[in-house]
């Protein structure tokens, strides 16, 4: 049983038809192992996250609003990178510390 045609026409467009889709095939692996180089490149160059976040407040002059570890997915996007000395220092000035990540249990300090 063969599931071929059997004339030499439509061989050559069948033909045909797998070339171009074999074409198709190996530019999309291409494009897939391309996009894979280029995820694990970008993983590679992230930079390690800060040890420390504060968060401040709408205004560009406004005062830290919060304290984060520097993970913490709860942290607003005006947060910023800071040291463990800073963060105590807001922590002793009334900043509140994140209820989620807890940076004043992460450093010792108790209430």
């Amino acid at each position: 049983m063969n599931d071929l045609p059997p004339d030499l026409p439509r061989l050559r467009t069948l033909e045909t038809w797998l070339s171009y889709t074999l074409a198709r095939v190996r530019q999309q692996i291409a494009d897939i192992e391309r996009q894979q180089v280029e995820r694990e490149r970008g993983e590679q160059a992230r930079p390690e996250p800060p040890d420390w976040l504060i968060e401040y407040g709408l205004n560009r002059d406004s005062l830290p609003t919060a304290v984060h570890v520097g993970e913490c997915t709860m942290a607003g996007k005006r947060s910023k990178a800071t040291d463990s000395d800073t963060i105590r220092r807001a922590l002793a000035g009334g900043v509140k510390a994140c209820t989620f990540c807890r940076p004043d249990t992460e450093l010792g300090i108790l209430d």
